[in-house]
């Protein structure tokens, strides 16, 4: 049997892209490579034929109706016969990530010529939709794909209880019912079974990670593990040490630490889980949802209290953080202020991308109706010059930027430190400046002098004693017998980019405020401010966080906005 030709993107000597559906050579403007690459996924892998296809189709009538971009037909004859289609495809700028206006945009023209899916689609996600059409606008189902070409309805009816993303309360929701069922099954404390929850979650992240790469088999089902169990006992063991592999350098693993759960209970927890899609879930929805899972499980049960979210986006508003400000909370607890002002910023980023690729265009395009092959090869350059800046996983980009050397953060409990690192993943990034560390000492990148921004709840009523001295393991370095900072093998290059970061003498002056000091009480290392008590610790924590500044804050400001934000939390603790 012949091989079916795959269907490739054409250019002509000119530099225009060939349009296989409109039959003609079309100016490759970046918008239009993105509709025609689509249009080759859709050949080559749904296996759609180009007979059922139409792009720039009018969803309604009249001069100025909108067009959709691709429209798909369950066959030639439905086209023909002017059926409702069964797909909308929905093509969007690469600029920015889909937002919901776009979603709604797709729904719409659904809606208008009858069609049961729709697609969103740019080079960043591809997002599919099923219309509910018996519900109002604005309520769809997100689901894991589209049907391929002649699918039966046996096909179509599974790929609708396949991998599909959550939606926020349903997300918050499932995690609490785990967390409830670990509790229920395994007589664990809160806190422990939010441990274990948490390992499983990151289990599933490693699995996804997998199958974004290309590996063939979900090994997140309860019928894999069923079936790996057969061949290896201890399959569930050796998923979870992979899984501590892939996010060894994050740290969010010991090395001996062990899944504690009875396997049927993990049986069920990967039930529950098995269907959704965690990687496609937007960070929005996941980071949300497990703040809201965050507040089931440590401020109801353990009286953990977390700063309420309407105090967290006031202050960020008032704050107004920029790019290229350093922001640290010293007591970072849930995470949930360097999360905003990681999202805020990056959405400055973004909007900052679209402008200057809008004003590049406006600068260069003549007639906007009849771009020349010219403007559009400057066009796809400059766009995919822009979009660069939007890489995390890419040095040197804006966003790798923000993620690796602007969000700075550290809380003496582990639990919590942890907690604040997978919050951050789950929000989209910047945990790599999260640590377990004493707030009040310094560490990596957090130490005097250095911070265009502070935000932080400190810990409010206890009481820092004489006993609480600081330790040599405080350090990440040590003094040799010449007296001076030195580091162990081991640190050799972490310790070397750090000193490329941060300067290697100020980061040793900051690593001798800790190293000369050892044995000594931690309050000592403080000259405090008027009316501040060396034995109450939301003091030492004030007083910590104008060290951390840049130098240029006034004293009693400072301290009237700690009291505005304190009031307002405790009127939203109170209610």
């Amino acid at each position: 049997m012949q091989e079916t030709q795959k269907l490739e993107l054409q250019y002509n000597k000119e530099g225009k892209i060939y349009s296989p559906l409109g039959k003609r050579y079309k100016v490759a403007t970046p918008e239009e490579i993105i509709r025609q690459k689509f249009v080759c996924t859709l050949v080559n892998s749904y296996k759609y034929n180009l007979e059922q296809m139409q792009e720039e189709v009018k969803t309604q009538k009249g001069k100025n109706a909108a067009r959709a971009d691709i429209v798909i037909w369950k066959s030639p004859k439905d086209k023909q016969d002017k059926n409702p289609p069964l797909i909308i495809v929905e093509c969007k700028a690469d600029t920015i990530r889909i937002s919901e206006g776009d979603y709604a945009q797709g729904e719409s023209y659904a809606r208008l010529t009858n069609a049961p899916f729709f697609v969103t689609h740019n080079n960043y996600e591809t997002r599919f939709w099923r219309v509910i059409k018996d519900k109002m606008p604005g309520f769809t189902q997100e689901i894991a794909n589209i049907p391929e070409n002649n699918a039966s309805d046996k096909e179509i009816d599974k790929l609708l209880k396949d991998l599909v993303v959550f939606k926020e309360d349903e997300f918050a929701k499932i995690l609490w019912e785990c967390h409830c069922h670990i509790r229920d099954n395994d007589k664990f404390d809160p806190t422990k079974a939010f441990d274990e929850i948490a390992k499983i979650l990151f289990m599933k992240v490693y699995v996804e990670r997998k199958l974004i790469k290309g590996e063939a088999d979900n090994k997140f089902t309860i019928e894999y593990v069923k079936e790996a169990e057969k061949y290896n006992p201890n399959y569930l063991e050796w998923l979870f040490n992979e899984t501590k592999k892939e996010f060894a350098k994050d740290q969010i693993f010991i090395d001996n630490e062990k899944i504690e759960l009875k396997n049927a209970t993990i049986y069920k927890i990967i039930e529950r889980l098995q269907i959704y899609n965690l990687s496609n879930t937007s960070s929005d929805i996941k980071g949300v949802a497990f703040e809201k899972f965050l507040g089931q499980t440590f401020r109801g049960e353990l009286g953990q209290f977390f700063t309420p979210r309407p105090i967290v986006e006031f202050m960020i508003e008032m704050i107004n953080p920029q790019e290229n400000e350093v922001s640290c909370d010293p007591a970072s607890g849930s995470g949930g202020f360097l999360i905003r002002i990681f999202s805020k910023v990056r959405e400055l980023i973004q909007q900052d991308i679209i402008k200057q690729y809008e004003a590049y265009k406006q600068s260069i395009v003549k007639d906007i109706n009849n771009i020349t092959d010219i403007e559009a090869k400057k066009l796809t350059s400059k766009k995919n010059e822009l979009e660069k800046q939007l890489e995390t996983d890419t040095q040197g980009t804006r966003l790798f930027k923000l993620s690796n050397h602007c969000i700075y953060g550290t809380d003496a409990n582990d639990r919590m430190a942890r907690t604040s690192k997978m919050n951050m993943i789950m929000h989209g990034d910047g945990h790599g400046g999260i640590h377990h560390h004493d707030g009040l000492l310094n560490i990596n990148g957090i130490f005097e002098n250095r911070f265009d921004i502070i935000l932080t709840n400190p810990p409010f009523g206890s009481n820092v004693r004489k006993e609480n001295t600081i330790r040599a393991e405080d350090a990440q370095t040590y003094l040799n017998n010449n007296g001076e900072v030195s580091y162990t093998e081991e640190k050799k290059e972490q310790i070397e980019n750090y000193y490329k970061t941060y300067g290697k003498e100020t980061y040793q002056n900051a690593q001798r405020k800790i190293l000369d000091n050892i044995g000594k009480p931690i309050a000592s290392l403080f000259a405090l401010k008027p009316n501040l008590e060396s034995d109450k610790t939301e003091h030492l924590f004030i007083n910590r966080c104008l060290d951390l500044l840049k130098p240029g804050v006034e004293w009693e400001s400072f301290c009237q906005k700690v009291c505005l934000i304190r009031q307002m939390q405790n009127m939203c603790e109170s209610l």
